[in-house]
């Protein structure tokens, strides 16, 4: 099972030094004994109230990168802290990562409280994905009965000469707007067919069409 090891310390003082090395140690040895492929070995020196840690960003990455099966720590509090804990949880849980800890001698057994938030902000996270998705569909309906029509937009779509997915279509957005969508609706509609496009950016383009035509005139 490709692993990642796992350490962190909450400072950089000289004596955590020691405790950093200690839990590399122990862990190489647990993975060694559990039959355990270690792929990478991250040291942190930060609070385990703070996400914001650049080993914490790499083990992500490496776990997408590298399809990482198993993260190995010491004990829960070297993952994290509070929120920050429950934040890298939720995230190896989704990557169907396993953890393993030291202190428990195997796969990390959660108390009923951790287990109980980690369930509720899964179901708060697949609500919002509905709700996101429900967004989308009435922005498209909305549009296309405004007269959007994606399929002349898109190449592979029926139209050779259209523009990549890629490019946001601002005669769609001035189009849109005028039939009265908001922003957040246009920006929306367009993700549901397949541009990459923000609120902001939608907005920001808009207003651009605005001010040409105010120079224009």
């Amino acid at each position: 099972m490709k692993t990642i090891i796992y350490c962190r310390v909450s400072t950089d003082k000289e004596a955590q030094q020691t405790s950093l090395e200690r839990q590399e140690e122990e862990l190489v040895s647990a993975a060694n004994l559990w039959n355990l492929e270690v792929d990478t070995i991250i040291c942190d020196q930060a609070s385990g109230y703070d996400l914001d840690r650049p080993g914490v960003f790499t083990m992500l990455d490496l776990i997408k990168e590298k399809e990482i099966q198993a993260v190995l720590i010491q004990d829960e509090t070297r993952l994290g802290r509070g929120n920050a804990k429950i934040a890298l949880l939720h995230c190896l849980v989704k990557e169907g990562v396993k953890v393993y800890n030291f202190s428990q001698d195997g796969e990390l057994e959660l108390s009923e409280a951790d287990s109980m938030v980690l369930n509720i902000v899964s179901i708060v996270e697949e609500y919002q994905r509905k709700l996101h998705n429900l967004k989308i569909r009435r922005g498209m309906k909305r549009a296309v009965q405004n007269g959007f029509r994606p399929e002349k937009n898109l190449k592979h779509k029926g139209n050779i000469d259209g523009r990549e997915r890629k490019i946001i279509p601002v005669d769609e957005i001035i189009r849109l707007r005028h039939n009265g969508l908001t922003f957040d609706e246009i920006a929306a509609t367009l993700r549901g067919f397949g541009y990459d496009v923000s609120k902001a950016t939608v907005h920001r383009r808009y207003r651009e069409y605005e001010q040409d035509e105010i120079v224009k005139h």
